[in-house]
């Protein structure tokens, strides 16, 4: 058992971090626009430089699995997305982003048997104090859990 906790440890950890890095990209890609003229080393330069800022020392990370009851209707699940639009309003994450387990290679450290995932990232031990007892995320809770089996919650500070 040990060993299995260690492995999706190490699971959680990099996949937080893949995601990150594809948030700091997108960062990145954003600040930069279309500027067709930039070069491939400026670009990567920046990509670097914006990813460091992101993913800082002390960073908390709140990483969320959600397994979604058998036999649920796309209609079901569309409105379970609207738990993550809910969400968004509490104050207190730095960055919110989900979704759903990536096509990889099937491994026995795999583990894509959760419906969806949530990743919310905060600067500080109060802001996640805040946001794991504020009234809108207690409330969509209430209301959406409904449409779960389980969920498991993995939160890491970034050295």
């Amino acid at each position: 058992m040990k060993r299995k906790n260690f492995i999706t440890t190490i699971l959680v950890g990099a996949s937080s971090g893949a995601l990150l890095s594809s948030c700091a990209n997108e960062s990145s890609n954003a600040k930069q626009g279309s500027n067709a003229d930039s070069t491939s080393a400026a670009s990567t330069s920046t990509t670097t430089a914006t990813q460091q800022d992101e993913l800082g020392s002390g960073l908390i990370v709140h990483n969320v699995y959600f397994w979604l009851k058998d036999g649920i209707t796309p209609e079901e699940e569309k409105d379970f997305m609207n738990f993550f639009e809910e969400l968004k309003k509490v104050p207190g994450p730095k960055a919110l982003r989900f979704g759903k387990p990536a096509p990889t290679t099937p491994r026995d450290v795999v583990d894509n048997s959760f419906s969806y995932y949530l990743l919310v990232t905060f600067n500080t031990m109060d802001d996640i104090n805040t946001y794991e007892h504020h009234p809108i995320h207690l409330e969509a809770v209430d209301k959406f859990s409904k449409y779960w089996t389980k969920v498991q919650v993995k939160d890491a500070i970034l050295m």
